[in-house]
């Protein structure tokens, strides 16, 4: 008889026999863009969560200054913020945050802050994924900054953070949250995202620091999940990526986020993440006439389906 051929390997996953996520969970999602995707397939499964407050944040440093401060309570002013290609800016913030008002942006990262300590406090997972071991600090200053905002590059010293500067950043991270949350189950992760403008080679010392870093770290609360090894080991090939050819399309997206739903979510979650997605897909339904007899039972049908999940949950927001 013969053998079965597979054609690719995969990655080991265990269901997690402890914490898992669920719809009584509260999920903070802080670091590189990967934490943008797998906070959209949250979001549109109705799951409590809150996606980095600060934007997109891609190395340890930049994480570890925001979750300082938001502890601490800091509170910007006028000196932590400089005006530049007519917007003020915050190099502790990614440019999405920027404006062309410095009492807006103020207000904003204030408020940022404020709601991050909150949602600290009474998250059950934070889930914090790594893009970079490359930073950039300002000479002027002699900070890390966490977004270069377009400053000429000759401002900033480019530098790779060694694995032990790396590990102590990550302490500091676990150390800050404990003293607030003891109790949330942290996931570390690294970004699949290839960071090439810092070089083919570069980038694989960047990703080999950032996980050989976490993996001193981890222990029965400080877990890991394997985005990075997925895409390079399972979807090895172009036609997993977009058309940059640095980032991982939306089917690979889809194939991390049922591997991450395999292992995190609980059981129980499954059949309310169907009924939810039945609604999802009938929000997006486009009729062919909106006045038909049809389409109104349809719709009777669905406000039907969304009270009784409202019923159960009443977090969702549809």
């Amino acid at each position: 008889m013969l053998q079965k051929m597979n054609f690719r390997t995969q990655i080991p996953l265990e269901k997690q026999s402890k914490n898992q996520i669920d719809y009584n969970s509260n999920i903070l999602l802080i670091g590189s863009c990967f934490s943008d995707n797998i906070g959209k397939k949250l979001d549109y499964f109705k799951f409590q969560n809150f996606q980095n407050p600060f934007g997109i944040l891609f190395h340890p440093k930049a994480i570890e200054t925001l979750i300082t401060n938001t502890i601490d309570k800091k509170v910007y002013t006028e000196k932590d913020i400089f005006f530049h290609n007519e917007q003020w800016h915050c190099f502790d913030a990614h440019s999405k945050l920027s404006n062309d008002s410095k009492d807006d942006l103020l207000s904003e990262l204030n408020s940022q802050i404020q709601l991050t300590h909150q949602q600290i406090k009474k998250s059950t997972h934070i889930i914090i994924t790594l893009g970079t071991a490359w930073v950039y600090r300002f000479k002027e200053t002699n900070v890390v900054v966490a977004n270069c905002h377009k400053v000429p590059q000759k401002q900033f010293a480019k530098e790779l953070l060694a694995v032990k500067e790396i590990v102590d950043s990550l302490q500091a991270i676990i150390d800050k949250i404990n003293q607030v949350n003891s109790q949330a189950s942290i996931i570390f992760t690294v970004s699949p995202v290839r960071h090439i403008k810092d070089g083919f080679v570069e980038n694989m010392q960047s990703k080999s620091h950032l996980i050989s870093a976490i993996h001193q770290v981890l222990n029965n609360k400080l877990l890991y999940f394997p985005s990075y090894e997925i895409m390079m080991d399972e979807l090895r090939d172009y036609r997993f990526y977009a058309e940059d050819m640095i980032h991982p399309n939306q089917t690979a997206i889809n194939y991390i986020w049922d591997k991450f739903h395999e292992a995190w979510i609980s059981n129980t979650s499954f059949k309310i993440m169907q009924r939810i997605e039945v609604v999802q897909k009938g929000l997006m339904h486009k009729p062919f006439n909106i006045k038909s007899k049809q389409h109104q039972i349809f719709l009777t049908n669905l406000k039907e389906k969304k009270n009784q999940l409202k019923k159960e949950f009443p977090h969702l927001k549809f």
